[in-house]
């Protein structure tokens, strides 16, 4: 998803000439994903050295693997791509034998709706999409019609991103987020349309700076990103909207192609510890999948009870109503 990181590089080099001889394990992550210490602690308990690559989106992830040669071992795909991947014959199974920590996942996610049984995958990150207001300026926003309000005229933003901006299109309209019905997502094409002329720009995290300037008033937004925003502006707050509101988890799966099977459940299990789960939380600025490494009680990262469950986990859509989405997308955007 989008550019919701910045770029980390982390990752040991050899010595020198000296060939380094140790085993080495291939991790494709997204970027500002992990705590670089983690990486090099678990090279030195191991043995073994970690090449570490970083990407910005499940497509530019998917586009290195679909080969089936790829090179990469690990890979951290959002939640709605395992399935697709997995029926293309990507991914490999989870050998739960070889994971000791997997008690440590928080209760939302031993049993998730996307891969019940975590046959795929393990959780590793989640986030979910609301609204980020100023609330020195703006009231009563817990509601996605909020952001068609004329007084906010050229002070909104929407996130670049099909997904997320046409569900929020659909459930103002008390439609479903993920509404492959025609005249439904006609009406969305139309409402977001109609909302262009009050927006300042389609926005990913690079409308943080904006929030905490005030420049911008509300925007669609990441929970995380927000998260990361309110730290430079105590006025900002986030509503997760009435109406319900996508959430997304980012798993580490291992590759069918993998030679280091072995190796790569020992990195899984590496990232299941709570201290090691906690770290790599705070470096990303993000919720961690992992409960007994969930360090704070912040109801922005980890909403409670009777927040979470009016969000909802978006599916895989089909090819063909996924290219219906996409073409409305470029005519809003486009208009």
């Amino acid at each position: 998803m989008m550019t919701r990181r910045a770029l980390l590089l982390a990752g040991a080099g050899a010595a020198g000439c000296t060939p380094d001889r140790r085993p080495r394990l291939n991790v494709f992550n997204w970027s500002a994903y992990i705590d670089p210490a983690m990486l090099r602690r678990f090279e030195d308990e191991r043995g073994v050295r970690i090449r570490y690559g970083t990407y910005e989106s499940n497509e530019e992830m998917l586009a290195r693997v679909m080969s089936g040669n790829s090179g990469w071992d690990i890979v951290f795909p959002t939640h709605s791509r395992l399935g697709p991947m997995a029926a293309h014959g990507l991914l490999a199974e989870i050998d739960h034998t070889r994971l000791r920590g997997l008690h440590n996942l928080g209760q939302r996610f031993h049993s998730p709706v996307w891969d019940n049984d975590l046959r795929w995958a393990l959780p590793y990150m989640w986030n979910g999409t609301g609204i980020a207001y100023n609330s020195s300026q703006v009231t009563d926003l817990d509601s996605w019609a909020g952001l068609w309000r004329d007084d906010l005229q050229g002070r909104i933003t929407m996130l670049d991103d099909p997904e997320d901006v046409l569900g929020a299109c659909l459930l103002s309209l008390g439609l479903p987020f993920s509404s492959t019905e025609p005249r439904e997502l006609l009406a969305a094409r139309a409402a977001g349309m109609a909302q262009k002329k009050l927006l300042r720009a389609y926005l990913n995290a690079e409308v943080r700076d904006q929030l905490v300037a005030g420049d911008v008033l509300a925007a669609q937004l990441w929970s995380t990103t927000t998260a990361q925003a309110m730290v430079g502006n105590a006025a900002l707050k986030f509503a997760w909207p009435r109406e319900g509101f996508p959430l997304y988890c980012d798993c580490a799966a291992i590759l069918r192609e993998s030679p280091r099977a072995e190796l790569a459940h020992e990195f899984l299990d590496f990232l299941l510890r709570p201290d090691v789960a906690s770290a790599n939380a705070r470096v990303a600025a993000t919720a961690t999948a992992n409960g007994a490494g969930q360090q704070r009680a912040d109801p922005v990262l980890y909403p409670p009870d009777e927040v979470y469950r009016r969000g909802f986990w978006p599916p895989a859509l089909p090819a063909a109503a996924q290219r219906v989405r996409d073409r409305l997308w470029t005519e809003i955007k486009s208009a």
